[in-house]
């Protein structure tokens, strides 16, 4: 129930409908509000302000309908704006970057000013009355200070609606401007990589000190108990789609209460059907239907997939970006080298942060719960193996992708993903060896590969002597 509460949460925050909803909501509140304020206070106030013009029905009547016609106009004429600007980009950078689009706050925060005060206007106006359509009890005297002589007009309620129309005017100018910033391709591009790097922040923390150069990957089968997939139960699927969110602390309650040890198969990202497993739970005696419910509710999922836990959409996006800028169709190397810019901050981010470790255990240190970590590798595979095709055979992306590795080569800490890095460069160079004729193009490829391979060796010896100690070979 957590994992779902968590996940329909954040759906609901970037849901486009959610700030309009929640601006219209205000806006009747609001109305009720400042009619019972002019019921109360009346139009005597009004008297000593000889800068407020006090509105007779038929003129409070005409205010108000001209600002809830000219709205409801402007929000049709924004919400087409809106649907316009969504079919660039779906064409031109890819229906994945869809989401981003609709969940920009500027764009809902628009869009809910136009409908709030539409709505605000349309509560008032039904308050304004003449004389001879006022109910028979409200034509004598109320309390002391308040004299109803049948006509009823809100005067608070009708500056209120005249102010939110001035605001809309200048929200309407805003948007005429943010439209075009938010359909330029660089900033689509950055806005998916700063939300790249914040996720990246938010999931890892920062590394203290050198890590421990080792030749063994995080394995979740090392630690194992004895023939556990002979005595584990398999918990398979209860639905089918995108797997969007994994409730981590959920699995290590269950697996706690209830004595087990859980291997995760799936990350979220993956699409699973409802004959994939997603987990495995030994032993098997102590697995019913109950505690198979209790484990699938863990996992939810989606028909598309999402931001929340996969940092594998998100680079995907900018490389998504990048294959089609490289594309026959649309030859635009620059805004491809836009993308590895940014995948290069990505990169560089992971691989400066504590990386999680495959094992989980409970308060008495007994393990509960393995999943496969995420990995510098692994995401490095992502953007290189990804776009190689697609840069090899353009100079200025070629190029580009070769100084981010050779970049990334004097990031990384870890003597592993240096090795990574320098195989990444090598299948780069060959690459562009079948797709690129120009001798000169060829001879300056090679020429920042060998600056790449330099790099490395000299972050090997660096290594080495923080290793034994002797700075002199620095």
């Amino acid at each position: 129930m957590n994992a779902l509460l968590i996940t329909l949460w954040a759906k609901v925050r970037t849901s486009y409908w959610f700030v309009p909803s929640l601006m219209a909501i205000s806006a009747i509140v609001l109305s009720f509000v400042t009619t019972s304020l002019d019921y109360r206070l009346g139009a005597a106030w009004m008297d000593g302000t000889s800068w407020l013009y006090g509105n007779q029905p038929d003129g409070a009547r005409a205010v108000l309908s001209t600002v809830a016609g000219s709205m409801i106009t402007v929000a049709g004429v924004t919400f087409s704006m809106t649907i316009l600007s969504i079919s660039h980009t779906t064409s031109q950078v890819g229906p994945r970057l869809l989401n981003n689009f609709m969940g920009d706050k500027a764009n809902q925060f628009t869009l809910g000013v136009f409908i709030s005060t539409f709505l605000y206007c349309l509560m008032v106006l039904r308050t304004v009355r003449n004389a001879e359509t006022a109910p028979p009890g409200e034509t004598g005297t109320v309390g002391e200070n308040v004299e109803l002589l049948g006509a009823f007009v809100p005067h608070i309620a009708v500056m209120v609606g005249v102010l939110m129309a001035i605001v809309s005017v200048g929200v309407l100018i805003f948007f005429i401007h943010h439209i075009p910033e938010t359909i330029h391709v660089s900033n689509i591009i950055a806005g998916v990589g700063r939300r790249l790097n914040a996720q990246i922040d938010s999931q890892f923390p920062a590394r203290v000190g050198d890590p421990r150069d080792t030749e063994v990957e995080h394995g979740s089968q090392s630690t194992l108990p004895p023939l556990f997939d002979e005595s584990a139960a398999k918990v398979q699927s209860d639905g089918t789609g995108y797997l969007e969110y994994i409730d981590g602390d959920g699995l290590l309650d269950v697996a706690t209460r209830h004595d087990l040890v859980l291997h995760v198969q799936p990350s979220p990202g993956d699409f699973v059907t409802l004959s994939d497993v997603l987990l495995l739970a030994s032993p098997r005696d102590r697995i019913d239907d109950k505690i198979s419910s209790e484990l699938s509710a863990m996992f939810v999922y989606g028909t598309q997939r999402t931001a929340t836990q996969d940092l594998r959409f998100q680079v995907n996006q900018l490389v998504e970006v990048a294959m089609r800028a490289l594309s026959p169709g649309v030859n635009d190397p620059f805004t491809a080298i836009s993308c590895m810019d940014w995948l290069q901050s990505a990169l560089e981010t992971l691989a400066s942060r504590e990386l999680p470790a495959a094992h989980r255990y409970d308060d008495d240190q007994r393990l509960r719960v393995i999943a496969e970590p995420v990995t510098f590798r692994a995401f490095a595979s992502l953007v290189f193996d990804q776009l190689r095709p697609y840069v090899a055979a353009d100079r200025n992306a070629s190029l580009r992708m070769m100084e981010v590795i050779g970049n990334l080569a004097a990031q990384v800490t870890s003597a592993r993903d240096r090795r990574l890095l320098a195989r990444h460069a090598c299948a780069l160079r060959r690459e562009c060896r079948r797709a690129i004729t120009d001798t000169r193009t060829l001879a300056l490829i090679s020429r920042r590969y060998r600056d790449v391979l330099k790099v490395l060796t000299d972050a090997d010896i660096r290594s080495r002597a923080r290793q034994t100690g002797n700075w002199a070979t620095r």
